[in-house]
C-alpha cells in the first residue's frame, strides 16, 4: 500500500483545513487508516483513525470535537476535515494505514505498516 497525504498548509487560528490521503493497492475489509502528527521536538501523537469497512472512528483526546475523519471507499481516500485550528496544531501530518489493529493498539503509530509522506500544517496566532 502506497499513501499519498495532501492539504497542508498555512492558516490562522480557528481557521479549517481539510487533509486528504490517498491509498494505491488493496485496502481489506480489516484495513485501518489513521492520522499522526509530529510537531518539532515532540514525539508523534496519534490524531484519528477509521475502519475501512465499519463506522468506527477514533480520536486523541486534543482534537475530538474539532476534527474530523472520514473515507472515501471507492477513492480509496480518507479526509482530515480540521475545524477550530489552534497554533498547538502546527506539525507535520502523516497518514498511517495497516491491514488490521486492535481497538487496544490503534493509537500507536508502530502498528501502522504503511505510511504517506507528511504534510506540514502551521497555524499562526
Amino acid at each position: 500500500v502506497q499513501l499519498q497525504a495532501s492539504g497542508g498548509g498555512s492558516v490562522q487560528a480557528g481557521g479549517s483545513l481539510r487533509l486528504s490521503c490517498a491509498a494505491s493497492g488493496r485496502m481489506f475489509s480489516s484495513s485501518v487508516m489513521g492520522w499522526f502528527r509530529q510537531a518539532p521536538g515532540r514525539e508523534r501523537e496519534f490524531v484519528a483513525a477509521i475502519r475501512w469497512s465499519y463506522d468506527s472512528r477514533y480520536y486523541g483526546d486534543s482534537v475530538k470535537g474539532r476534527f474530523t475523519i472520514s473515507r472515501d471507499n471507492a477513492a480509496k481516500t480518507v479526509y482530515l476535515q480540521m475545524n477550530n485550528l489552534k497554533p498547538e496544531d502546527t506539525a507535520v501530518y502523516y497518514c498511517a494505514a495497516d491491514n488490521a489493529i486492535g481497538l487496544a493498539t490503534i493509537r500507536f503509530s508502530r502498528e501502522y505498516h504503511y505510511w504517506g509522506q507528511g504534510t506540514l500544517v502551521t497555524v499562526s496566532s
